[in-house]
């Protein structure tokens, strides 16, 4: 949990110490993009987040996944082994976890693209 809140306040640190302009959806970046070889036109943080947080969700659905049968193994290939099965549940633990951060991510996503009227999530 320590970790956790630590990544958290270090992240919020980040954001709020980045400098904002009042005015940057006015400022065409088509010139930057251009240089980049960007092919997303011109896109703001909303368009980049919409494009990838649709694939971030797959990838971790899908380790979420391996994570449940890695750790259903691991407790069935040690059943005689006590260090095994609490390991096993741990990873089954964790992935659970993950879970619910994934689905807590999609649906706040869901959320700020009805107040907002964006897409985020297609």
């Amino acid at each position: 949990m320590k970790k956790i809140s630590t990544f958290l306040l270090i992240t919020a640190y980040c954001v709020l110490r980045t400098p904002f302009k009042i005015h940057a959806q006015d400022i065409d970046y088509s010139a930057y993009n251009a240089a980049l070889g960007n092919k997303l036109g011109n896109s703001n943080v909303g368009t980049i987040i919409g494009l990838v947080l649709p694939t971030v969700l797959t990838l971790a659905g899908l380790i979420l996944f391996g994570m449940l049968v890695m750790g259903g193994f691991t407790m069935l290939a040690g059943a005689a082994d006590k260090e095994s099965q609490e390991k096993g549940k741990k990873m089954i633990t964790s992935a659970i976890t993950g879970f619910i951060i994934i689905f807590l991510a999609y649906w706040i996503a869901q959320i700020l693209q009805i107040i907002f009227k964006i897409n985020i999530v297609s």
